[in-house]
């Protein structure tokens, strides 16, 4: 038997598969879909101090190979999300541990939902680089500085395994995973939606109210192995992997080039089983090639 067991920076997981932020709901919405079983965990969807509306209709447009959206963020406020959904989603869903993605329009304010989370969720997820939410995150995740303060505040805030979730817009990853390990990060999430447009030919106008917005699909795979890759070449720090995956294939992938665990996103719109098939595939694969547990494939690229 292959041990699928892997650990993220102290948070510990039965399988190395999880779900990406704003493709789950809060997490129970896909019982009696999804074999939870084969889920290491479940991060919801972003969350900040008070409610927030998101951004005006239309807010996603499919794409060949993916989807752009910009849905902005909405969500109920951290207070909602403490009293109702995370006791509901323990009550479905008992045995998968629960990563709440943050986020914030000032440092203090990130601080703050993360001191507010406490011990009622298993990690926190900081989301500092959605492109497609006017205040906050895409500033904080273009600017180094910037970024190692506000991871700083967040670990001084929280005793919980700390996720940064990083754009994958910018020249270089290294300076953001150097702020990030120097802020106090545990682990890193790579990647984030890569930003894009839609325009309707006809009408000469954008698709979407927001006029901008994140591509996400397995048009995005390649580049996020890529910026994953190039994270794990200068980190130690365990990296949840995410963009394009729809099969095993694709997770392991990510794996070679230096996951310790990976995220299905976009795909379970059309396809919630992809959880459970990538779970089985990487079993498999692991099986095949006499790996004797899915640890051993992180960084396990042959470049020779």
């Amino acid at each position: 038997m292959v041990n699928m067991e892997v650990d993220l920076g102290g948070l510990k997981m039965r399988s190395p598969v999880a779900t990406a932020s704003g493709t789950f709901g809060y997490g129970f919405e896909y019982v009696g879909a999804v074999d939870y079983s084969k889920l290491g965990a479940v991060t919801a969807k972003g969350i900040r101090l008070d409610p927030w509306p998101g951004n005006q209709m239309p807010r996603h447009a499919e794409v060949p190979g993916g989807l752009v959206n910009a849905i902005g963020l909405q969500g109920t406020g951290v207070e909602h999300f403490l009293k109702y959904t995370v006791p509901w989603y323990r009550k479905q869903v008992p045995d998968v541990p629960m990563i709440a993605n943050i986020w914030g329009g000032t440092i203090e304010e990130y601080a703050e939902v993360a001191a507010r989370m406490g011990d009622a969720v298993d990690a926190i997820e900081m989301n500092v680089s959605c492109p497609n939410v006017k205040a906050g995150g895409h500033t904080f995740g273009q600017d180094p500085e910037v970024l190692c303060k506000v991871v700083s505040a967040v670990r001084a805030a929280t005793k919980r395994p700390l996720l940064v979730k990083l754009a994958p817009n910018v020249p270089s990853i290294t300076p953001y995973v150097r702020a990030c390990e120097d802020g106090g990060a545990n682990a890193l999430s790579l990647i984030n939606t890569i930003p894009a447009m839609v325009i309707d030919v006809e009408t000469r106008r954008p698709v979407l109210a927001n006029r901008t917005g994140g591509l996400s699909g397995r048009c995005v795979h390649p580049a996020a192995v890529k910026l994953v890759y190039d994270a794990h070449a200068v980190t130690k720090l365990p990296i949840l992997a995410m963009g394009g995956i729809y099969e095993a294939k694709d997770a392991i992938e990510f794996f070679l080039a230096g996951a310790t665990a990976v995220a299905v996103g976009t795909a379970t719109f059309t396809d919630p089983g992809v959880v459970a098939a990538v779970y089985d595939g990487l079993t498999d694969y692991c099986e095949r090639h006499g790996f004797a547990s899915v640890a051993q494939l992180t960084g396990a690229l042959s470049t020779e």
